[in-house]
């Protein structure tokens, strides 16, 4: 049983103009199925913030954000009461530096758009986690993926990373079925690829494992 969870889903968009935007490929289909998967187990209130996405679970609060710095602002303020964060949210890193309040016409062959770096969400949830909280990411790499992930565990203050491996065979983003791996103190788990839902429930077993063990 947890108290309070703590989701985050989906994308982010970051503005550009009135018509264009920054963003991810991300559908947010792993997150609902987190969602839905701790609403069959009865493990607590979910709280659900997510980007924009078609994947929204029944039962939960739901609190529907559009950029980082929104995301950001709906996480602070239900995260100290959380017991289990899972930050599975692909939330973009960058955003334009300058809104544009009229559309952008076409002038000349190229256009430059400088961008300006998010907040890291996750990095400053590590370092506010208290006793008893548990936090969990995401990270999606292409190269060197393990070393990777053992650096985010750390500098991030996870309990548990899951690692997607972006590749041609597993494209993992708007794919039902996806392959990921279990990354933790205790070591690197390997999950052969199933359905997002059986991913997510394989997941909370690992969750609830950890915080038995950590008491």
């Amino acid at each position: 049983m947890c108290s309070r969870i703590l989701i985050t889903s989906g994308p982010t968009i970051e503005p550009i103009d009135p018509v264009r935007f920054l963003s991810n490929r991300s559908s947010g289909q792993t997150g609902f199925h987190l969602a839905a998967e701790a609403g069959r187990r009865r493990l607590g209130p979910v709280t659900f913030i997510t980007g924009p996405t078609v994947f929204l679970p029944d039962d939960v609060e739901l609190i529907q954000v559009e950029s980082a710095q929104e995301m950001r602002a709906a996480v602070n303020e239900h995260f100290p009461a959380s017991d289990v964060t899972i930050m599975a949210a692909a939330v973009s890193d960058y955003r334009s530096l300058k809104y544009y309040p009229e559309k952008l016409k076409k002038r000349g062959e190229r256009l430059t758009l400088e961008l300006a770096k998010n907040p890291d969400i996750l990095l400053e949830l590590g370092r506010a986690k208290r006793r008893g909280q548990t936090l969990v990411g995401f990270a999606a790499e292409t190269e060197d993926i393990f070393a990777n992930a053992q650096r985010k565990l750390e500098a991030k203050n996870l309990d548990l990373l899951v690692l997607n491996e972006i590749s041609a065979e597993n494209p993992a983003f708007g794919m039902v079925e996806n392959q990921v791996y279990l990354v933790s103190a205790d070591g690197v788990r390997k999950l052969e690829k199933m359905s997002k839902a059986l991913v997510a429930a394989r997941v909370w077993d690992e969750i609830l494992a950890l915080r038995g063990r950590n008491g």
